[in-house]
């Protein structure tokens, strides 16, 4: 049957938008060398009509040149329009490309939701405020305990407290007393030395210099204790 009929070959696989690209991209690349090489022989073909005079020779240069001019002409036709499905080949491969991308966005959300739902499963509010109201629990008796073992061991706990404000007022009428006197309390004030001198019938020690008897100074003095200035006669 095989004979017969052949064998069913198989279709290749129609080409993708990268494919076609390359293919368009290269075939630009060849069409500039032409291009290219052109230019080169019109750069030439001007040399040579201005050297030569006027006549059959620069006639014939001119229709040469006129050749390859229409033949890049030609080719620069060809190039547009290669690079105009070069530029529709990138915009189908652009949008090609940003669906590829919601694909897999879409895929990646779509597994995410999946996996936070599982997760939920495991989390619920009910325990959050269960777990919240044992750890406000836990923080009084901790706090309970804290107070408890801050207690002093020499202040007995069966004190009256208005025996105390007794106590306090009683204190603050003692030290007012203190401070009638002088206006300062007595455990403020300076101590006294005792007077030896008095109780040692001691005499008292000379002040200033000791003036001769008789010799008594009895010049007048101002109203600062210095000796006054005479004042000059008047002579009428």
């Amino acid at each position: 049957m095989k004979r017969v009929f052949g064998v069913k070959k198989d279709k290749e696989p129609p080409p993708s938008v990268s494919d076609a690209s390359d293919r368009i991209n290269k075939r630009g690349e060849t069409v500039d060398e032409k291009i290219k090489r052109l230019d080169n022989e019109l750069a030439r073909y001007k040399d040579q009509i201005k050297k030569t005079r006027p006549g059959p020779a620069q006639e014939a240069v001119k229709a040469r040149a006129m050749r390859v001019l229409k033949q890049k002409r030609m080719y620069e036709g060809q190039r547009d329009m290669l690079y105009n499905q070069t530029f529709n080949l990138d915009q189908v491969s652009f949008a090609a490309e940003g669906i590829k991308d919601a694909q897999q966005t879409m895929s990646a959300l779509k597994s995410a939701n999946k996996e936070l739902k599982g997760m939920m499963k495991t989390v619920k509010i009910q325990d959050i405020d269960n777990l919240q109201d044992e750890m406000m629990d836990l923080m009084d008796v901790s706090h309970e305990i804290q107070e408890s073992l801050g207690r002093s061991y020499s202040v007995p706990d069966d004190i009256d407290e208005e025996e105390l404000m007794g106590e306090l007022d009683a204190l603050e009428a003692d030290m007012g007393m203190e401070t009638e006197g002088d206006g300062v309390p007595s455990y403020l004030q300076a101590d006294k030395e005792s007077d030896l001198d008095a109780e040692l019938n001691l005499p008292s020690a000379p002040s200033g210099h000791a003036v001769p008897a008789g010799r008594a100074n009895t010049q007048a003095e101002d109203e600062l204790g210095l000796p006054a200035v005479p004042r000059a006669s008047l002579r009428g």
